[in-house]
Protein backbone atom coordinates (compact mmCIF):
# COMPACT_ATOMS: atom_id res chain seq x y z
CA UNK A 1 0.00 0.00 0.00
CA UNK A 2 1.14 3.66 -0.87
CA UNK A 3 -0.75 6.69 -1.19
CA UNK A 4 -0.04 10.48 -0.87
CA UNK A 5 -1.68 13.09 1.20
CA UNK A 6 -3.84 14.42 -1.48
CA UNK A 7 -5.62 10.29 -1.83
CA UNK A 8 -6.71 11.13 1.85
CA UNK A 9 -6.06 7.73 3.70
CA UNK A 10 -6.10 5.28 0.39
CA UNK A 11 -8.12 2.32 0.82
CA UNK A 12 -8.05 3.13 4.80
CA UNK A 13 -11.63 3.89 7.08
CA UNK A 14 -9.10 5.62 9.26
CA UNK A 15 -5.79 7.99 9.24
CA UNK A 16 -2.92 5.74 10.25
CA UNK A 17 -0.66 8.42 11.32
CA UNK A 18 -0.97 7.86 15.41
CA UNK A 19 -0.68 4.54 15.05
CA UNK A 20 2.63 4.27 13.43
CA UNK A 21 4.11 6.83 15.11
CA UNK A 22 3.91 4.84 18.25
CA UNK A 23 4.27 4.91 21.20
CA UNK A 24 4.53 8.38 22.37
CA UNK A 25 4.82 9.20 25.66
CA UNK A 26 1.91 11.32 27.09
CA UNK A 27 2.50 15.22 28.09
CA UNK A 28 0.22 14.75 31.45
CA UNK A 29 0.66 19.46 31.46
CA UNK A 30 -0.02 21.20 34.75
CA UNK A 31 -0.02 25.14 34.31
CA UNK A 32 -1.95 27.60 36.13
CA UNK A 33 -4.43 30.09 34.26
CA UNK A 34 -4.45 33.89 34.93
CA UNK A 35 -6.70 33.79 37.95
CA UNK A 36 -4.24 30.89 39.54
CA UNK A 37 -6.60 27.95 38.90
CA UNK A 38 -4.68 24.88 38.38
CA UNK A 39 -5.11 23.60 34.90
CA UNK A 40 -3.86 19.53 34.07
CA UNK A 41 -4.62 18.27 30.11
CA UNK A 42 -2.97 15.04 28.87
CA UNK A 43 -1.04 15.58 25.03
CA UNK A 44 -0.06 12.98 22.79
CA UNK A 45 1.97 14.84 20.67
CA UNK A 46 5.14 15.36 23.40
CA UNK A 47 8.47 14.22 24.18
CA UNK A 48 12.13 15.19 25.27
CA UNK A 49 13.78 17.25 22.63
CA UNK A 50 17.44 18.23 24.09
CA UNK A 51 19.57 17.33 26.85
CA UNK A 52 22.01 19.63 26.66
CA UNK A 53 20.17 21.23 28.80
CA UNK A 54 17.61 18.99 29.41
CA UNK A 55 14.32 20.56 27.40
CA UNK A 56 10.66 18.97 26.31
CA UNK A 57 7.80 19.79 24.43
CA UNK A 58 4.65 19.22 23.40
CA UNK A 59 2.19 20.39 20.70
CA UNK A 60 -2.02 21.49 20.85
CA UNK A 61 -3.72 20.93 17.74
CA UNK A 62 -5.91 24.36 18.96
CA UNK A 63 -4.71 26.77 21.51
CA UNK A 64 -5.96 24.58 24.48
CA UNK A 65 -6.06 25.79 28.39
CA UNK A 66 -2.41 24.55 28.83
CA UNK A 67 -0.95 25.49 26.07
CA UNK A 68 -1.86 28.86 25.98
CA UNK A 69 -1.62 28.96 29.98
CA UNK A 70 2.21 27.62 29.45
CA UNK A 71 2.53 30.63 26.81
CA UNK A 72 1.72 33.35 29.06
CA UNK A 73 2.99 32.17 32.60
CA UNK A 74 6.06 30.57 30.96
CA UNK A 75 5.87 27.95 33.15
CA UNK A 76 4.31 23.97 32.90
CA UNK A 77 5.06 20.91 34.59
CA UNK A 78 5.13 17.41 33.11
CA UNK A 79 3.76 14.33 34.98
CA UNK A 80 4.63 10.98 34.50
CA UNK A 81 1.46 9.50 33.26
CA UNK A 82 1.40 5.62 34.28
CA UNK A 83 -0.65 2.87 34.04
CA UNK A 84 -1.94 3.12 37.85
CA UNK A 85 -3.04 6.64 36.74
CA UNK A 86 -4.88 5.46 33.76
CA UNK A 87 -7.98 6.43 34.47
CA UNK A 88 -7.04 10.19 36.31
CA UNK A 89 -5.08 11.15 33.54
CA UNK A 90 -8.19 9.84 30.86
CA UNK A 91 -10.76 12.20 33.04
CA UNK A 92 -8.29 14.78 32.98
CA UNK A 93 -8.64 15.08 29.20
CA UNK A 94 -12.47 16.33 29.47
CA UNK A 95 -13.07 19.15 27.48
CA UNK A 96 -14.44 22.01 30.05
CA UNK A 97 -14.58 25.59 30.26
CA UNK A 98 -11.62 27.47 31.53
CA UNK A 99 -11.04 27.67 35.26
CA UNK A 100 -12.64 24.20 35.99
CA UNK A 101 -10.02 22.43 38.18
CA UNK A 102 -8.88 19.43 36.31
CA UNK A 103 -7.28 18.07 39.26
CA UNK A 104 -10.29 17.73 41.23
CA UNK A 105 -12.59 16.40 38.81
CA UNK A 106 -9.94 13.76 37.98
CA UNK A 107 -9.92 13.37 41.50
CA UNK A 108 -6.13 14.38 42.14
CA UNK A 109 -4.22 15.65 44.95
CA UNK A 110 -1.98 18.28 43.76
CA UNK A 111 1.79 18.77 45.18
CA UNK A 112 3.57 21.89 45.42
CA UNK A 113 6.40 22.59 42.76
CA UNK A 114 10.09 23.49 43.95
CA UNK A 115 10.86 26.22 41.46
CA UNK A 116 7.59 26.75 39.41
CA UNK A 117 4.18 28.18 40.36
CA UNK A 118 2.21 25.12 38.42
CA UNK A 119 1.48 22.16 40.97
CA UNK A 120 2.29 18.54 39.98
CA UNK A 121 0.30 15.49 40.57
CA UNK A 122 1.12 13.91 44.19
CA UNK A 123 0.08 10.72 42.89
CA UNK A 124 2.49 10.91 39.65
CA UNK A 125 5.94 9.23 40.70
CA UNK A 126 7.86 11.37 38.46
CA UNK A 127 7.54 15.47 37.33
CA UNK A 128 9.78 17.62 35.64
CA UNK A 129 9.12 21.58 36.62
CA UNK A 130 9.96 23.53 32.90
CA UNK A 131 10.02 27.29 32.22
CA UNK A 132 8.71 27.96 28.80
CA UNK A 133 11.54 28.98 26.57
CA UNK A 134 9.80 29.51 23.10
CA UNK A 135 6.28 28.84 21.34
CA UNK A 136 5.13 29.04 18.35
CA UNK A 137 2.25 28.55 16.12
CA UNK A 138 2.13 25.62 13.32
CA UNK A 139 2.52 26.14 9.58
CA UNK A 140 2.07 24.38 6.63
CA UNK A 141 3.39 23.88 3.36
CA UNK A 142 1.72 27.16 2.30
CA UNK A 143 2.78 28.88 5.31
CA UNK A 144 -0.53 29.21 6.97
CA UNK A 145 -1.37 28.82 10.36
CA UNK A 146 -2.82 25.43 11.44
CA UNK A 147 -4.32 26.13 14.74
CA UNK A 148 -1.55 24.33 16.19
CA UNK A 149 0.68 25.60 18.37
CA UNK A 150 4.13 24.23 19.53
CA UNK A 151 5.46 24.94 23.56
CA UNK A 152 9.09 24.11 24.11
CA UNK A 153 10.16 24.46 27.94
CA UNK A 154 13.50 23.53 29.94
CA UNK A 155 13.46 21.71 33.10
CA UNK A 156 14.58 24.00 36.37
CA UNK A 157 13.46 21.15 38.48
CA UNK A 158 13.01 17.32 38.72
CA UNK A 159 11.01 15.70 41.60
CA UNK A 160 11.11 11.85 41.58
CA UNK A 161 9.47 9.22 43.77
CA UNK A 162 12.48 7.60 45.83
CA UNK A 163 11.20 3.88 45.10
CA UNK A 164 11.84 4.41 41.76
CA UNK A 165 15.22 5.16 42.25
CA UNK A 166 17.49 1.41 42.11
CA UNK A 167 21.02 2.15 41.98
CA UNK A 168 21.04 5.53 41.29
CA UNK A 169 19.00 4.79 38.23
CA UNK A 170 15.50 5.63 37.61
CA UNK A 171 13.37 2.26 37.32
CA UNK A 172 11.50 3.29 34.52
CA UNK A 173 9.87 -0.79 34.28
CA UNK A 174 8.74 -0.51 37.53
CA UNK A 175 7.03 3.36 36.85
CA UNK A 176 5.38 1.45 34.34
CA UNK A 177 5.13 4.59 32.22
CA UNK A 178 1.77 5.11 29.38
CA UNK A 179 2.43 5.45 25.86
CA UNK A 180 -0.13 6.83 23.11
CA UNK A 181 -1.10 4.67 20.42
CA UNK A 182 -3.30 5.31 17.38
CA UNK A 183 -6.73 5.55 17.49
CA UNK A 184 -7.85 4.97 21.33
CA UNK A 185 -4.88 2.62 21.92
CA UNK A 186 -2.02 2.81 24.87
CA UNK A 187 0.44 0.87 25.60
CA UNK A 188 2.14 0.47 29.29
CA UNK A 189 5.97 0.11 29.45
CA UNK A 190 6.71 -3.51 31.87
CA UNK A 191 9.92 -4.17 30.80
CA UNK A 192 13.15 -2.66 29.38
CA UNK A 193 16.31 -4.04 27.77
CA UNK A 194 19.54 -2.37 27.00
CA UNK A 195 21.49 -2.34 24.14
CA UNK A 196 25.19 -0.91 23.67
CA UNK A 197 26.25 1.04 21.13
CA UNK A 198 29.28 -0.01 18.94
CA UNK A 199 31.15 3.04 20.57
CA UNK A 200 31.03 2.30 24.49
CA UNK A 201 34.08 1.90 25.96
CA UNK A 202 35.18 -1.72 27.03
CA UNK A 203 32.13 -3.08 25.89
CA UNK A 204 31.80 -5.69 23.82
CA UNK A 205 28.52 -5.49 21.35
CA UNK A 206 27.57 -9.29 19.87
Amino acid sequence: MHYTTEQGYGPLPFDPFKAIVAPRPIGWISTLNKDGVPNLGPYSFFSAISSRPNMIGFTSDTLKHSARNAMESGEFVFNLSTVDLLHEMNKSSEEVEDGVNEFELAGLEAAPSRVVKPPRVAAAVAALECKTTFSQALLDLDGKETGGYQIIGQVVATYIDDRLIKDGRFDTAAARPLGRCGYRDYAGVESVFELLRPTDPGKVIR
